[in-house]
């Protein structure tokens, strides 16, 4: 069986706002962009519900937020950018650790605190960082202000990069966000904002939340798409438009990506006190970003069955491999507690919980 090398596929259309033309409603994939995005997506959703597994285990402790059933959103965005651009999100940040550089073992021991985790373990699930990707953070909507500062960066060094900046639907009623907007308009700054609409702020659904649930068109005077976000090829296409309607200088765009989480909000969040057992089965089984991939792929003769099952033998192994690394590398001493406080700077002292504990830093 010859298989076809590339497809044009049919894609729905953005919902538009202040803005004459949007992305194509075609999209063009290649055999070998179809089995890049399909094993990244499978290896997402993989480590998840490895992390799941460890957590009730009490394996991972404390906070912990997956990310499946989204990873259309990340690995869509990473297609339409470059790695030289920048990414800033909140905690649900697995997936972003692992589009931007990071190891899926770097990733699994930082979730279980050890040396080898991406920030050495001293991070744990919200506080992941790479190259260029300044982390999942904490407090809700905190990272948009942020984000708008790398952007300002990005203008201010004229090496036309641009800035990722993403949030959920609960974080999009904050006012710093809408502060944001506002210096990112006046001083055109090359920004993506991205809200991930997952339809739920923690329990609460979006229609009891929001006064407007149309959150493309939140930034008022600035231009916004609506998005299937479980669609891989509609987020590239979109993400693709809104780098380069900011590259070209017009400033910042908001694009809302419409997504669902399988998971609870976090992990001590059973998710099925607030939506039905049905609704998230009905999502799985009509429109999960993985099946629809495959889907496209075989009906179109671009991959075989045995090739995707090879991919998914290849990705279980890699997660039970990372697994058994996060579980046995040993957890950092003491002594590294306040290292990396500066960069590049000399070894300096650190006050303990009292003056008599003293501590030291190295960058």
């Amino acid at each position: 069986m010859r298989l076809v090398s590339e497809f044009k596929f049919f894609i729905v259309k953005c919902d538009l706002h202040k803005l004459e033309e949007g992305p194509p409603v075609q999209a063009v994939l290649t055999r070998e962009e179809g089995l890049q995005y399909y094993r990244t997506m499978q290896i997402m959703r993989r480590m998840e519900l490895k992390a799941d597994q460890l957590y009730k285990q009490k394996i991972i402790r404390g906070f912990c937020h997956l990310y499946d059933g989204q990873e259309a959103c990340a690995v869509g965005i990473e297609a339409g950018i470059n790695l030289t651009d920048h990414l800033i999100t909140a905690y649900r940040a697995h997936g972003y650790t692992l589009t931007r550089g990071g190891t899926v073992r770097e990733i699994m021991a930082e979730l279980t605190g050890r040396r080898g985790g991406i920030a050495k373990g001293k991070g744990g699930s919200m506080h992941m960082y790479a190259k260029n990707f300044y982390g999942g953070n904490g407090i809700v909507g905190a990272q948009v202000p942020l984000g708008a500062g790398v952007a300002l960066a990005c203008k201010y060094q004229g090496k036309n990069e641009l800035c990722v900046c993403l949030y959920g639907d609960g974080a999009a009623n904050q006012g710093q966000i809408f502060e944001t907007y506002n210096m990112a308009s006046l001083w055109k700054l090359p920004c993506i904002f991205i809200c991930e609409n997952n339809r739920y702020g923690m329990g609460t659904s979006v229609e009891r939340a929001a006064a407007s649930t149309d959150y493309y068109k939140r930034g008022d005077f600035i231009p916004g798409l609506r998005v299937d976000g479980m669609d891989i090829l509609c987020v590239r296409e979109a993400t693709k438009f809104a780098a380069d309607h900011c590259r070209s200088g017009k400033g910042p765009i908001i694009m809302e990506l419409q997504t669902y989480r399988y998971h609870g909000h976090s992990m001590s969040d059973p998710g099925i006190s607030y939506r039905t057992r049905e609704e998230i089965q009905e999502v799985r089984s009509k429109s999960d970003p993985i099946s629809m991939l495959k889907d496209r792929m075989l009906n179109n003769n671009m991959a075989s069955v045995e090739e995707l099952k090879e991919i998914d033998v290849e990705v279980r192994k890699e997660i039970e491999d990372a697994a058994q690394f996060a579980t046995t590398d040993p957890e950092p001493p003491l002594e590294d507690l306040c290292n990396h406080i500066f960069h590049n700077e000399p070894p300096l002292e650190v006050r303990g919980t009292n003056p008599w504990v003293k501590l030291k830093s190295v960058s």
